[in-house]
């Protein structure tokens, strides 16, 4: 359904540094990269980016939404344990350590955190155990 998601960032050098980190924890890696973005996408794939950092347009500051997060799929529950300590030791902040939420489904293995921007991110393993 999606064709990609971008996330405001203010400091493209820094979020390049967090991103390169969390991302590999997870499957992904850096593809396409300028002077004020940068894309990721799947490692096992056509590699087509699909989560965009970019510093906006229009020169003003980036901000995080309320109530927005990107959700991340993960392959394994070890690698969601993986994203979420990769992004703290990196600068992140935690909003929800590894775990089940059975409010979504009885599998739904997942940790959030705030990037170096205060964008929510969450992974999740939809796998049994």
């Amino acid at each position: 359904m999606l064709s990609h998601v971008t996330l405001g960032v203010n400091n493209i050098e820094e979020s390049t540094k967090f991103y390169d980190a969390v991302m590999e924890t997870i499957g992904y890696q850096r593809g396409s990269c300028g002077e004020s973005w940068v894309g990721y996408g799947d490692i096992s794939g056509k590699c087509i980016d699909t989560l965009w950092l970019l510093t906006p347009a229009n020169g003003e500051a980036a901000t995080s939404g309320n109530g927005t997060n990107v959700g991340l799929v993960a392959p394994t529950r070890e690698s969601v344990d993986k994203f979420y300590n990769t992004a703290l030791a990196n600068g992140g902040v935690d909003e929800g350590a590894p775990g089940i939420r059975a409010v979504n489904h009885p599998n739904f293995y997942a940790a959030y955190v705030r990037d170096l921007d205060g964008n929510k991110l969450l992974a999740v393993c939809h796998e049994a155990e």
